[in-house]
């Protein structure tokens, strides 16, 4: 275990960038890989396994359904982990949902209203990177950007990832801070 625990979050708008990074946070003194994915609640498998037509679904509501996948991963993973004295590595944690969110046009105050309840990490890492372009390796931009968006798939994935660099979106408002 850990001397101190700690939580790291990774953030980025490529979910195998972030897998990578995450592996290579995670300290290699621990005997049980402590990384926390996004979907560890099942909620997005269950939306395209439910065989809905789900281009429809707002940005809002993704980032609803992220939040609560959150809310599960911090209570089911994350918190029991840190208890414990692990440090946690989050890919993706908050960042990556606002930046996501900030890229389709949501406003500032709801996306940081949303994601109160998460706990600040101890450290933050950003990763560059495009949207992967495989099925299999896709992390949350990835799905967002297939599934739905007011925006071309393509250039909602260049504003995330402007987003999580520079802190402002392409032509857009806002920076990235949060309290």
């Amino acid at each position: 275990m850990s001397a101190r625990p700690s939580l790291i979050a990774v953030d980025g708008a490529s979910g195998p960038a972030l897998i990578t990074a995450a592996r290579r946070l995670t300290p290699k003194q621990e005997s049980i890989r402590r990384v926390s994915r996004w979907d560890a609640s099942g909620l997005f498998e269950q939306l395209v396994m439910a065989g809905d037509d789900i281009s429809t679904v707002s940005p809002r509501l993704l980032l609803l359904l992220y939040a609560a996948d959150l809310a599960f991963r911090l209570r089911w993973e994350i918190e029991p982990a840190l208890a414990e004295g692990h440090t946690v590595v989050a890919a993706p944690y908050v960042d990556t949902a606002i930046a996501f969110g900030r890229a389709c046009g949501l406003p500032m105050k709801w996306l940081r209203s949303l994601f109160l309840f998460a706990r600040k990490p101890s450290r933050r890492h950003r990763i560059a990177g495009a949207p992967a372009t495989s099925r299999a390796e896709a992390g949350f931009i990835e799905f967002g950007c297939a599934h739905r968006t007011p925006l071309d798939g393509r250039e909602l994935g260049a504003r995330t990832r402007d987003y999580l660099r520079t802190g402002r979106g392409s032509g857009g408002r806002g920076r990235l801070r949060r309290r």
